[in-house]
């Protein structure tokens, strides 16, 4: 399986959903930095199950452990391993779907590819395996803040469903800010009409699914390999290998496919010693490099697949069955997103970064 990301700060993920844990290696942090495990601590507590009525009623600690590569509060240099127990996961609940394959979900084509699925839960399609992803991004983040502190990567949740919080400036938004509310939108207006949206659908045993927007601000110019190592495409292949993903824009995106490229261009200024946009339909970065602006990203989610109304699908005898899914599931998967695309996007950044200090020799 590719269960590993990154080239230079290098992570593995393992761990199925229901399994005993889950977590991450991480390979190439560099030696020295100062490392807080209560910061990772803090952003698993942000991703973690059971924060309010809008999310999966399962009840996970999500309690970090640090097995290697931290000593002291530092950084040895040696693989660093992370590890979260699973505590709150109930097999039971899914004894009755060992023999369904779930509409829209991992069953079958899991089946088809390895000959095996997990015996319960959705196993490393699961959004579970998302935190050793978040735990190695709440690593990479203080390496990041220890060598370009003015950066930030924040996300927040902008369209659930047919409904958009639409927003050209968001030079006030912050994660402080966001989490505010109970949906992450900023606005407080938007975020009542998105959470009567999720508690209409959860009432009825559905789904909604929405989109994200991801803002990179501070970010040096110069980040990005072009040919097949581009900003943009190492971004978008972050962003879709999160469960439940299904699209991908940066800055304009497919509303900058009907402007002229009169209309499309950021035209240059100066602004002191530095090079600067007017406007910033590139989304902060050309030729697949960063060019200094933010980085503007946005990322739509699917509806949770897995929903607690009846369905018509195949058993894997392939008989057709009506089935009614049990257990624990998010009635819309976006609030709990925003820190995993804020993690992917870290992730990114950092590697990118650490690949710059050795691409020239001045």
């Amino acid at each position: 399986m590719g269960s590993q990301y990154g080239k230079i700060f290098r992570i593995t993920t393992f761990g199925e959903s229901h399994g005993h844990s889950v977590g991450v290696v991480i390979d190439g942090c560099p030696a020295g930095c100062r490392i807080s495990l209560e910061h990772v601590q803090a952003w698993l507590d942000r991703r973690r199950p059971g924060q309010s009525h809008l999310t999966t009623s399962r009840q996970e600690p999500d309690q970090i452990d640090c097995l290697s590569g931290i000593e002291d509060g530092v950084a040895l240099g040696s693989p660093i391993t992370l590890l979260v127990k699973n505590q709150d996961h109930k097999k039971q609940d899914y004894e009755a779907l060992a023999k369904v394959y779930r509409p829209s979900h991992a069953d079958y084509t899991t089946e088809s590819k390895y000959g095996v699925v997990p015996s319960s839960g959705g196993g490393r399609a699961s959004a579970r395996e998302t935190i050793g992803r978040v735990a190695a991004a709440a690593i990479a983040e203080q390496v990041l803040h220890q060598m370009l502190p003015e950066l930030q990567i924040f996300a927040w949740v902008s369209a659930v469903k047919d409904f958009e919080f639409k927003s050209e400036e968001f030079s006030d938004f912050s994660r402080a800010s966001i989490d505010l509310s109970l949906v992450r939108c900023p606005d407080a207006e938007s975020s009542k009409k998105m959470i009567s949206i999720i508690e209409e659908a959860k009432s009825r045993g559905d789904s909604v699914g929405g989109q994200l927007t991801c803002c990179i601000r501070n970010a040096p110019v110069g980040l990005g390999e072009p040919v097949f190592d581009k900003l943009e495409a190492d971004l978008a292949k972050a962003m879709m290998s999160l469960p439940a993903s299904k699209s991908f824009e940066v800055g304009s995106g497919l509303a900058g496919t009907r402007l002229f490229g009169s209309e499309h261009n950021d035209l240059f200024v100066r602004d002191g010693d530095r090079v600067r946009t007017i406007t910033n339909l590139s989304g902060g970065i050309q030729g697949g490099i960063s060019n200094g602006e933010d980085i503007v990203l946005r990322i739509g989610f699917k509806p949770v697949s897995t929903i607690q109304m009846p369905q018509q699908s195949l058993s894997r005898d392939r008989e057709t069955i009506e089935f009614t899914a049990q257990g624990r599931h998010d009635p819309c998967v976006l609030p709990r997103a925003v820190p995993m695309v804020e993690a992917m996007a870290t992730l990114v950044i950092l590697d990118h970064y650490l690949r710059n200090l050795g691409s020239r020799l001045r």
